[in-house]
């Protein structure tokens, strides 16, 4: 039996905030008693999309614990900011929901409090973990792994490719309009095209020993060779920046490609378009492994949250569930953290598939430096696929990134 499933543990947990409920009741003046006093609400950040599965687990909380929780909608893509804005104030919500590449940012500036998970961290994905931690310390629960593979057509296209070129070879038997399709777009989108740049041995940032991304090795500089392949592809049209990811999905579901590098995100939309979807590894096109970023949500607590414990509670004994974790999954299809649902989801081959494309990929940098990257790196790309010089190119952005990170 998993520790965070334990109806035991759950049970205890709600003991000790009614134990605390009363004693704060009765005029004690810790921290830990108003923390869980009766009429403690518990205000939460949540997404239009997790919304309706939170609010079953709030109200069972709620009937188990006697701590209300509020649940506020937030548009995903302005939580970061408005977070990071509004804790320094003591504003904002006791929990958020969010991506684990925010961490470094909301650990540098102090608008998050690491969270005590003990033995239930062995209950989730190794790499769950690794990604909600921060020079040593859980500052997150997590809930979903997602990264992209390469859905694949199977009438179009019967088998997987062994590599890139096996992959063009491929999309152009099948007389389709595109080979292959991945979103660019006009800015770029170094995301998607990450696997390949791997594949080319050049990662943004080395590791540390532990794993965890050393700041100080920048590494993005030897990409000169994924530079030049760039260059090729374009020239040849087999990247566009004119394909954003509308168009990418909507050519695909149509029958115009029989490849698409997406994530399962895409999945239920190609197979309610009629389409039979397999997914494969991501094909090398630089002769070393091709490895997705692997990016992992999940909630964090408010540094300055004065319901602590309860929202240690709620999500540990909660949001940590299987039964959680699961109908969590059920609703955005992204592979769940927890890895008893995460079994259970993978009788799905298409779930187990796009676990095993990400066990081979690599976490999204959460370090504070990732933010200098960024600004530069889609720019870059899109400027070399659209006819740029490669190598000069590539060098600038590189020394650019370098003086960013610097100042």
């Amino acid at each position: 039996m998993r520790v965070n499933n334990s109806s035991l543990l759950k049970a205890g947990a709600v003991a000790t905030i009614a134990t605390l409920a009363l004693a704060g009741c009765a005029g004690g003046g810790s921290s830990s008693g108003d923390d869980a006093k009766a009429d403690t609400t518990l205000t939460v950040w949540v997404d239009a999309d997790r919304a309706p599965v939170l609010k079953d687990a709030a109200a069972s909380f709620t009937k188990e614990s006697g701590v209300k929780v509020k649940l506020v909608q937030k548009d995903f893509g302005k939580i970061q900011e408005e977070f990071t804005a509004q804790v320094p104030s003591g504003k904002g919500p006791d929990i958020t929901i969010g991506a684990h590449d925010w961490l470094g940012g909301f650990v540098t500036n102090g608008v998050v409090q690491p969270i005590e998970l003990g033995d239930t961290a062995a209950g989730f994905e190794d790499v769950a973990i690794q990604a909600m931690s921060y020079e040593g310390k859980t500052y997150g629960v997590p809930y979903a792994i997602e990264n992209i593979a390469l859905l694949r057509n199977t009438a179009l296209a019967p088998e997987a490719p062994t590599d890139y070129n096996d992959m063009v070879a491929d999309g152009r038997a099948a007389g389709t309009e595109f080979p292959f399709l991945i979103q660019v777009s006009a800015e770029g989108d170094p995301y998607h095209m990450y696997p390949f740049q791997t594949s080319f041995g050049a990662p943004v940032f080395g590791t540390n020993p532990d794993g965890s991304y050393n700041p100080d090795d920048l590494q993005i500089g030897a990409g000169t060779g994924f530079a030049a392949w760039l260059a090729e592809q374009g020239a040849a049209g087999l990247l566009s920046t004119s394909i954003t990811g509308d168009i990418a999905k909507e050519k695909f579901n149509s029958g115009a490609s029989p490849f698409f590098i997406t994530g399962p995100w895409n999945v239920g939309p190609a197979q309610e378009a009629g389409i039979d979807v397999a997914v494969d590894p991501i094909p090398s096109a630089g002769g070393e492994v091709a490895q997705p970023f692997v990016g992992v949500q999940g909630f964090f607590v408010s540094a300055k949250s004065k319901n602590t414990l309860a929202a240690n509670e709620f999500l540990t004994n909660f949001i940590g569930t299987e039964e959680v974790q699961t109908a969590l999954f059920e609703k955005g299809q992204r592979p769940p953290a927890l890895t008893a649902s995460f079994e259970a989801a993978a009788s799905d081959p298409i779930v187990a598939a796009f676990g095993e494309v990400g066990a081979t990929g690599a976490p999204q940098p959460s370090i504070p430096q990732m933010g200098k990257v960024w600004q530069f790196w889609g720019v870059t790309e899109a400027a070399i696929i659209d006819g740029g010089a490669p190598a000069t190119l590539w060098d600038t952005m590189a020394a650019d990134i370098q003086a960013a990170i610097a100042e």
